[in-house]
């Protein structure tokens, strides 16, 4: 539905729910999830982290008696996804409802469960059992399937193994930007920033604080309402689609969002020149995605950490000067994880800057040499 209101309002009227009761009731299933006051708002001007959120409102809205909840902290703020555990916690804890938690974050869903089933990459079953049970029997069998354990402290995989970074000439200003999607309410406000070659930047801040409008705008899919960014000293707004797309690259948060054809191949060789299609096939390999397994499929019809490996691999694959990543490492198992700083290491080591905008904590300190923070779509720091 257009209004957030409705949204939650529409399984519950499906399920027969009077007025006065719907009234009552989204009201308190929106303050669940961290949106309370919010019913009247666009859903479409959300953040990507708070359609996160809309969407576990209208799940919770009817008080399922069963829950099947797939990677519902992908996008949430750090304190999004304390308030939503602390509500699955008294959840289980009252036996109101079953809950089915598919997660990649250990940490998260470990403390939660009463019974663990891990799961190899052929789907069959390493383990089942107990919390404690699971990990005191097949730790080292996890570990090797790439599944990650909720005792790793946060850094443990990358942290300075990618040393400092080696900062060249200017790619990225901008000055005095500022953006917003619903006059005249900015979303970016008043942004000063200049990127230079081999950095490597992470955008941190709560769920609606700009990081992923910011990102769009320094590389020209979203034109300012004020100021300017330049990219190589041109305004990327203003760039042809092919020069555009071999200056920067950028990976949305929801994959799909970008995909244009219908095989798998095809996709990886859009607009790519003959000779370079050798390189793509390589990067699908590293990626654990080889076009001799994958090139057929639909885009459309892989999981969603594949989908997420598929659109690193379109960006990456064309080595731009520039690559803005928003959430790039959501859905991704240990395995896709350390291929995936691996590729950005080398890429970052032939002078490309990349931009990350996340929540992930364990991605920020392995990878970032600079960390800025958003609130408001203001910068509250950058060091």
């Amino acid at each position: 539905m257009d209004r957030v209101g409705d949204d939650v309002a529409f399984g519950l009227e499906n399920r027969g729910w009077s007025t006065a009761a719907m009234l009552e009731r989204v009201p308190e299933a929106l303050a669940t999830v961290g949106l309370a006051g919010s019913d009247r708002r666009l859903a479409r001007d959300l953040s990507g982290g708070q359609q996160q959120r809309l969407a576990l409102a209208g799940t919770l809205a009817p008080r399922p008696g069963v829950l099947v909840l797939d990677e519902p902290t992908a996008n949430l703020d750090p304190l999004g996804v304390e308030a939503f555990v602390a509500r699955l916690r008294t959840l289980s804890a009252s036996r109101a409802a079953t809950l089915v938690l598919v997660e990649h974050r250990a940490a998260v869903a470990w403390p939660l469960a009463d019974i663990v089933l891990a799961l190899g990459a052929d789907g069959c079953p390493l383990d089942v059992g107990s919390p404690a049970d699971v990990l005191r029997r097949s730790r080292e069998r996890l570990v090797e399937a790439g599944i990650w354990l909720p005792d790793e402290p946060v850094g443990s995989t990358w942290a300075g193994r990618l040393g400092a970074p080696s900062i060249g000439g200017e790619t990225i200003s901008a000055t005095a930007l500022e953006f917003g999607y619903e006059a005249p309410i900015p979303v970016v406000r008043d942004v000063d920033l200049v990127v230079r070659a081999g950095e490597r930047i992470a955008l941190v801040g709560p769920n609606g604080s700009g990081k992923s409008t910011l990102g769009q705008l320094l590389v020209g899919l979203l034109k300012p309402d004020r100021g300017s960014a330049r990219l190589f000293g041109r305004d990327p707004a203003r760039l042809p689609p092919v020069e555009l797309a071999r200056c920067a690259g950028y990976v949305f948060q929801e994959p799909e969002r970008q995909f244009l054809t219908q095989r798998v191949r095809d996709e990886v060789a859009l607009g790519l020149r003959s000779t370079e299609f050798a390189a793509a096939e390589a990067l699908m390999h590293r990626l654990g995605m080889p076009l001799s397994d994958f090139g057929e499929r639909s885009p459309y019809r892989l999981s969603g950490g594949e989908q997420r490996r598929l659109s690193l691999a379109t960006a990456l694959v064309r080595r731009p000067g520039v690559l803005v990543l928003d959430e790039p490492t959501f859905g991704q198992d240990r395995h896709g994880y350390e291929a995936l700083l691996e590729i950005l290491a080398g890429s970052v080591a032939d002078g490309t800057s990349l931009i990350v905008a996340t929540h992930d904590e364990r991605l920020v300190a392995d990878v970032a040499s600079r960390v800025i923070r958003l609130d408001g779509g203001a910068v509250m720091s950058d060091r």
